[in-house]
């Protein structure tokens, strides 16, 4: 979806490497021994630097205005002010919600007024806000810092919190909603589209639309609008994939808004992941350029767990937890060799979060490897040479590798998917080849087998903690439309769940901290070494 690509410019300006305050750390005379340490570790911190999460200040934040502060956070919560269906009609005139758990009999129409029950306290505030930051460091050389100044001082950063709001801007009878899931598979899709159309019907919504195979559906004249309901969709949740089926790329943001002009959609649910999202948000902005009075709200469906600002994405837990599965047949693959080696490739482009906590939880890998870190082959601190050292000590080892980790080991493609994203080389089969090449050329026995579970893991139903956070995601998703909110995705943040703007979310990857304490555990269980 090409098209869709430009629509969002990150809203922030990523510090100079000099001008960062954790270039300070790493300033000044360096004696010769220490430079390979040195070295090692201004690489990691430069790394952290260019990943900061996207609340971090613009380069030109003048920290000795002792007014900074304040003004700060005046620039935060005008970023982070999600946009409401009243910035574009100021006259818009909000009714009770008909979201109430106290009426339970479903309503069949509204001839006799909206029902509604004050004594229901179950209602969200709008006033009511999120930290979005729990923990105050004191120093940037704490594991994990994420500091603002040089001095770490401690801001306060709120967002908006997620649910029912007592005052609704939309009619249920008036409402017509379609879902649409775009990219790949991941574990969950079922459960957030069958909560989006349950919470709708709570709400009295009776038009309720399937966009099948992504925002193709909205060009392609052979595909035709899926009817949803409860019914239909009671039990989907059951198995993996999409009721509606997903795709890559699609038409141009203006086609797509024409055929829900057409169509009559008002309120739109987009699943997927950053791309996927900046299509939402150039819909969002065609439509309020239009002044239609349309809610376009995103669930964000990375397996890869790499969205901003969020504690996780659905479909991570499982994906983790189906790692496993291949991991453990990779240790028992080499463990019941001579000289075994298993190697394990699992998702992950550009963040390496899936094969960290699949490392970290198996207990049983010895060498694992992510985009965030890199790493060398051969040489006397290669993976290599480590793999040696693990068969005359262990006998075996297991390599867990994510997809995006290593690719300047393999030749350069200019190859790109549906969605722009350059096709990567296969790390996974490369460093089988070479692990291979490496044994026979100093004549040491090596039995190594490659798994690739890949497919089995994305086309599985969600386990238990991703069954949750898919249910909560999609009654939210639900919430903040009938709220007035449009170009706003649902997540979590430290266990609560949050509106966020969109822009905010997709400005770039979000990526594992080599200096986080998750990642300093993971190395602790492999007991690997750096290979730099």
């Amino acid at each position: 979806m090409e098209t869709l690509s430009p629509a969002i410019a990150p809203r922030f300006v990523i510090p100079s490497r000099n001008s960062h305050p954790l270039s300070r750390l790493i300033a000044g005379p360096v004696f010769p021994t220490m430079k390979p340490s040195i070295n090692r570790m201004r690489k990691k911190i430069e790394v952290h630097a260019e990943k900061m999460n996207s609340v971090a200040p613009a380069a030109s934040t003048d920290f000795s205005d002792p007014d900074w502060k304040s003004k700060y956070q005046r620039d935060f919560e005008s970023r982070f002010n999600i946009p409401h269906l009243t910035d574009i009609f100021e006259d818009a005139v909000p009714i009770p919600s008909t979201f109430c758990l106290k009426m339970r009999t479903p309503t069949e129409d509204f001839a006799d007024g909206y029902p509604s029950d004050e004594k229901w306290h179950g209602y969200i505030n709008n006033s009511d806000r999120v930290l979005l930051k729990v923990i105050r460091y004191s120093s940037p050389t704490s594991a994990g810092a994420e500091c603002i100044d040089p001095d770490c001082t401690w801001v306060e950063q709120w967002v908006h919190r997620a649910g029912p709001r007592e005052e609704i801007y939309f009619r249920p009878e008036e409402v017509k909603a379609a879902i649409v899931t775009c990219g790949g598979l991941c574990p969950g899709l079922n459960d957030v589209i069958r909560h989006i159309v349950i919470t709708l019907e709570i709400y009295g919504v009776k038009k309720i639309v399937g966009i099948p195979f992504g925002y193709r559906g909205f060009s392609d004249k052979e595909l035709k609008e899926m009817p949803l309901s409860r019914k239909v969709v009671q039990n989907i949740h059951l198995s993996g994939g999409s009721l509606l089926g997903v795709s890559r790329g699609g038409p141009s943001v203006s086609d797509i808004v024409d055929r829900m002009e057409e169509r009559g959609v008002n309120m739109l649910f987009v699943l997927g992941g950053n791309g996927t999202h900046a299509g939402a948000n150039a819909i969002h902005n065609e439509c309020c350029k239009r002044r239609l009075r349309v809610a376009v709200v995103g669930v964000p469906k990375t397996i890869d767990n790499d969205i901003l600002l969020m504690d996780k994405t659905f479909g991570f837990d499982t994906a983790v937890e189906e790692a496993q599965r291949a991991i453990n047949s990779a240790y028992i693959e080499a463990h019941s060799a001579y000289h075994g080696i298993g190697v394990v490739k699992l998702m992950g482009r550009s963040s390496g979060f899936i094969a960290m906590h699949a490392s970290l939880a198996s207990g049983q890998v010895d060498i694992c490897l992510i985009p965030e870190v890199p790493f060398n082959l051969h040489g006397p601190h290669g993976v290599l040479r480590h793999l040696k050292y693990l068969l005359e000590t262990k006998g075996s080892a297991v390599v867990c590798v994510a997809e995006g980790a290593g690719q300047e080991f393999l030749p350069k493609t200019n190859a790109k998917d549906a969605s722009g994203n350059i096709v990567f080389g296969d790390i996974g089969v490369h460093l089988q080849q070479e692990t291979k090449k490496y044994f026979r050329e100093i004549g040491i026995p090596a039995d190594v087998k490659y798994i690739d579970p890949t497919y089995m893991i994305r086309a599985v139903r969600a386990n238990a903690s991703d069954g949750i956070l898919c249910t909560v995601l999609g009654q939210n998703a639900v919430h903040g439309a009938f709220a007035g909110y449009s170009g706003i995705t649902v997540g979590i943040c430290n266990t609560h769940y949050v509106y966020l703007p969109i822009p905010e979310v997709i400005s770039y990857s979000r990526a594992v901290d080599p200096n986080s304490r998750m990642w300093h555990r993971c190395l602790t269980s492999t007991g690997q070494p750096d290979f730099i």
